[in-house]
């Protein structure tokens, strides 16, 4: 496998108009995501690119199921593993100094704990991607043997170190790389799209929003995955290309998201009746974040009384802002409908092929 450490880039004229193009938006879209008002937003994002990244493999969940599996109410498998891609992605973004060996196999533990059929670390295995289980005969792209996988791993974290690049295709080409390295027998795209994140955070082209830039990818996965081959051919624009045009429609997708969810809140603020130090005005703005919720859960996170917590969601179920997810008294949980709603369109809306 070549390295890269060193590689010179040429852009042509237009795929470098377009990453610097990319790149402004997702400074605007960053800078206006954090004036937006609602509070919960950064874990709305997360949670979103970590859906849209699952996706790309196959792994679909709906909000609802998601949000079930946060607060350990019973669903399937698939939440589960795609609520395991929000914990790495939470530790990909927790993480604060240059991207390193041991920073990618920390996220890829956190993503792959869940999944009984594979184990985290570094592949000691040939792997391949397509073609048939018994062999790598016909398959797509066969990646280095497993015992070139660390010096490859070594020599990526330099490049990502390097701040000579563009933005955009710094983070565009190390993310191809790495999925060109392949370096774990499973996770390896989902750990690959988690670094474009720590990367926009370490270049600060975003500070505190994370646009769900796999919402784009998956968007258009055809172009993403043919570019990934381009990139395995010694052709590096179109993954490029690909990265830019997924931040660009990224981007607008998460400006419609908020503003439904800012149009959501202002109709709950008009509906709803209580007095000013009510825990109905927290657990209202929280939502967004925590789309189903529990009385204990509440009880916990605002300190009050179980009596005020009843007595808050009943008003808010009245308004019709919450509505009961269970029958039962115990261990009752409740919905925000409309919250969820909203990223289910989102997500319909990422998968809808261009």
């Amino acid at each position: 496998m070549p390295k890269i450490q060193r590689a010179a880039l040429e852009l042509d004229g237009e795929t470098q108009a377009l990453a610097e193009e990319a790149a402004t938006v997702l400074a605007r879209t960053d800078a206006v995501l954090g004036s937006s008002g609602v509070l919960p937003l950064p874990a709305v994002l997360l949670r979103t690119e970590s859906a849209s990244s699952s996706q790309i493999e196959r792994l679909t969940s709906s909000a609802k199921s998601l949000a079930l599996a946060e607060i350990d109410e019973p669903t399937g498998d698939n939440a589960r593993l795609v609520l395991a891609n929000v914990r790495a992605m939470e530790r990909t973004l927790a993480h604060q100094g240059p991207v390193t060996v041991e920073s990618i196999l920390d996220v890829h533990a956190t993503l792959i704990d869940p999944d009984p059929h594979h184990s985290s670390g570094v592949r000691q295995e040939q792997v391949w991607i397509g073609g048939k289980s018994l062999g790598p005969h016909r398959a797509a792209f066969v990646p280095s043997h497993h015992s070139r996988v660390g010096a490859a791993l070594d020599d990526l974290v330099r490049f990502c170190a390097r701040d000579d690049l563009p933005v955009l295709a710094h983070v565009a080409l190390a993310h191809a790389q790495f999925e060109t390295i392949h370096p774990f027998t499973d996770g390896n795209g989902r750990t690959g799209r988690a670094l474009i994140h720590v990367m926009l955070r370490r270049a600060q082209l975003v500070r505190g929003a994370t646009v769900p830039i796999s919402a784009g990818l998956l968007h258009d996965t055809a172009s993403y995955f043919s570019a990934l081959d381009d990139y395995r051919g010694g052709d590096p624009l179109p993954i490029v290309t690909a990265v830019a045009d997924a931040a660009i429609f990224a981007s607008a997708l998460t400006g419609t998201l908020v503003a439904q969810i800012q149009a959501t809140q202002a109709r709950w603020r008009e509906a709803v009746s209580a007095r000013s130090d009510s825990v109905v005005w927290p657990l209202l703005e929280s939502l967004p974040g925590n789309p189903v919720v529990t009385a204990e859960l509440v009880t916990r996170a605002h300190g009050v009384s179980a009596p005020a917590v009843y007595a808050a969601i009943d008003r808010l179920v009245d308004a019709g802002v919450l509505a009961p997810q269970s029958a039962g008294r115990r261990n009752r949980a409740w919905v925000a409908p409309e919250i969820l709603v909203a990223l289910d369109d989102f997500a319909d809306e990422a998968r809808r092929s261009r």
